[in-house]
């Protein structure tokens, strides 16, 4: 929804607003490049024009622009503006026509803000709602409706910014993912198993401006159907909010070490595995320069997500894992993945319960750990890095 004659995308950001001025500089510039090829992937056009806290994407295409800036990381929200003179008058004219193609019935408000030094207009914020407020009352009534005003929590809101060389008015404010531009982080790798948890830790790493490198571990005959597949096609979706970045997915294969663990492993098995997943993250971060690993885990969801049992794999990198569901309920993570449309493709069995066993350890120690895993399980996971394949995906 937006005002007639929409000229203009307005775009803000959060945090990037409290940066050191060569912080926000550098930023702001990622924020613009991946807005650019976020147009450029849904075939839109316009012209971005940087300003101090503020983007704006100049567009014949408002609403569908706007729709691709609310998917941007970075963006706390995006709004089709109509530009117009920083006058009282054609403010109210702007107010008056945007209500009159956009109001279908009930209680409206008109909220302002107007930025600038005090002499820059002659009118206050208040003004401006005020006279404004009157100009919506009067095409209301123009459209035969009985207009009310509810300031608290109206059924149709119209929102000024008035600033010291031109004005805004829209009716919509897109809330964005926020956080950070993709990008302005160094990169990590995410442990993808196309379950629920792993998409959404990586999306939440993305989200903090960290790039991601997905790494697959394929269990062989322990995988379950489609388990690749279903993995692919979760990072194919995490591709939508990143077109830019690649995020081809890393492919290893693990049959063989998961069935000699199946075979030769008792209560220890899991966490064995989550070792070898852990050090095969690590050898692929050291080809492309990444810091650190993500995963889905949140303590207490499975037995090998005890708090006890994270720190025994843990201990199988040198490089920090980030774990950013660690502390959140499985129902709000499954919301999370239904919002970022990464819930469907995850739903399909992953495989791992026919690896766990019957009765897993929740509480190992690592020495006893160290001493039931192969001696080369860590040379088995260099080797098993060295020769994974990359699977290219497309935005």
């Amino acid at each position: 929804m937006h005002p007639p004659d929409a000229d203009s995308v307005l775009v803000r950001h959060g945090e990037l607003g409290v940066k050191s001025n060569q912080v926000r500089r550098k930023m702001e510039q990622q924020l613009a490049d991946n807005l650019r090829a976020m147009l450029d992937v849904r075939d839109l056009s316009g012209g971005i024009e940087q300003r101090r806290n503020r983007l704006f994407i100049h567009t014949d295409q408002p609403e569908s622009v706007a729709a691709a800036a609310a998917d941007t990381f970075g963006v706390t929200s995006a709004s089709a503006v109509t530009t117009v003179d920083p006058t009282l008058s054609a403010i109210k004219t702007a107010l008056a026509a945007t209500a009159r193609e956009q109001h279908d019935g009930g209680t409206f408000a008109v909220n302002a803000r107007r930025a600038g030094p005090a002499d820059a207009h002659p009118f206050s914020s208040t003004d401006i709602e005020s006279d404004g407020g009157t100009a919506v009352w009067e095409a209301i009534e123009e459209l035969g409706s009985e207009p009310a005003v509810d300031l608290n929590d109206p059924d149709f809101e119209l929102f000024v910014e008035c600033r010291a060389d031109e004005a805004y008015v829209f009716c919509e404010k897109r809330s964005g993912p926020g956080g950070l531009p993709l990008g302005t982080q160094r990169p990590v790798v995410a442990l993808i198993s196309g379950g629920i948890d792993s998409p959404v830790a990586a999306w939440k790493l993305m989200k903090r401006g960290a790039p991601v490198i997905p790494v697959y571990v394929d269990l062989g005959d322990y995988g379950g159907p489609d388990h690749r597949a279903r993995a692919v096609s979760t990072v194919k979706t995490l591709a939508s909010y990143a077109p830019g970045h690649d995020l081809s997915v890393n492919v290893v294969e693990a049959g063989d070490v998961v069935t000699d663990l199946s075979q030769n492993l008792g209560s220890l098995r899991m966490l064995v595995l989550r070792r070898f997943m852990l050090a095969v993250a690590e050898a692929i971060a050291h080809d492309y320069d990444a810091v650190g690993i993500v995963t889905g885990e949140a303590i207490g969801q499975k037995s090998s997500q005890t708090s006890a049992n994270i720190a025994v794999t843990d201990a199988a990198t040198t490089l920090p894992v980030y774990r950013p569901n660690l502390t959140v309920d499985k129902s709000d993570i499954t919301d999370h993945a239904r919002t970022i449309e990464t819930f469907e493709d995850s739903t399909i069995d992953t495989g791992c319960n026919r690896v766990a066993p019957s009765h897993p350890e929740t509480n190992a120690s690592l020495e006893a750990v160290r001493v039931a895993e192969p001696d080369d399980l860590f040379e088995r996971a260099e080797a098993c890095a060295q020769d994974r394949t990359v699977v290219p995906i497309e935005s």
